[in-house]
């Protein structure tokens, strides 16, 4: 990747390109933060490419096509991940509340499910 970067300012570019995307795909819950807590804010991602968006036009004309290209490409693969961001956390979610039921019934199997393996006594007549 270093050979895409012809000079320290492409790199520094990148590195603020780097830091919204991360942003955004951070509040879009698709990586954890420092702590491995998920976080879930559609505004705040959207304002992280809303961001990218603008750097995007405002460079327009003045970026070599590499640099135009990889930008491009940034912005647009965030916007299909925010596209799919809400059914993305629906299905986390589920996940994660199958998990905690299991958890607790195995925690505390009193409070569990029951099943009555037994039959009723009219099947056993």
């Amino acid at each position: 990747m270093a050979e895409i970067f012809h000079d320290d300012e492409t790199a520094r570019f990148f590195q603020l390109v780097y830091l919204f995307q991360r942003s955004a795909l951070l509040h879009m819950g698709q990586l954890p933060d420092a702590e491995g807590n998920v976080h879930y804010n559609l505004s705040e991602a959207k304002e992280a490419i809303d961001l990218l968006r603008m750097l995007q036009n405002k460079t327009k004309g003045n970026l070599q096509d590499v640099e135009t290209s990889l930008l491009k490409g940034v912005v647009s693969e965030l916007q299909l991940q925010f596209m799919k961001a809400p059914a993305n956390h629906r299905k986390r979610q589920e996940e994660q509340n199958q998990s905690d039921a299991i958890r607790e019934t195995f925690t505390n199997p009193q409070k569990g499910p029951v099943e009555d393996l037994t039959g009723s006594q009219e099947e056993e007549e």
